[in-house]
């Protein structure tokens, strides 16, 4: 499927959206982490969301489904995850393109864990550049 036949809506993410949002944060690999490394409660979850913690958040919807959830940090980080029955679809690349237009910055980043291998990929393939390594010492 070529990436300009998907049809998909950011929708701004509403209280409702928590119960899909926990299912997806449940989805992820740890590798896929670059700041959680344990799971939350539900209620630790909700209570997140409802925080507001993003300058933007969207729920991705696609074949009349939420398929999964994009991000924008008030330093310009993206972050995007999508279901796992919805990986290679082009989706992620339809929801980014959506995102920027929808919120134009001189520039954009991306944290990525270094394990998470297709996500490198990803922001690569889209002409994101490596710009540093962070190192973290826990006392």
């Amino acid at each position: 499927m070529e990436n300009n036949e998907i049809i998909l809506k950011l929708r701004s993410v509403k209280k409702s959206d928590c119960e899909f949002l926990y299912d997806l944060l449940n989805e992820r690999h740890p590798s896929a982490n670059i700041s959680n490394k344990k799971m939350p409660s539900f209620s630790q979850h909700v209570t997140f969301v409802l925080s507001k913690p993003y300058s933007k958040w969207y729920v991705i919807e696609a074949f009349q489904k939420n398929v999964g959830s994009i991000y924008l940090t008030e330093n310009d980080e993206i972050g995007i995850f999508i279901k796992t029955d919805f990986h290679g679809k082009g989706i992620a690349t339809c929801a980014m393109n959506q995102l920027m237009k929808k919120n134009p910055r001189s520039r954009y980043l991306a944290n990525v864990n270094p394990k998470n291998k297709k996500s490198i990929k990803f922001f690569k393939n889209h002409e994101f550049n490596l710009i540093q390594y962070t190192y973290e010492l826990k006392k």
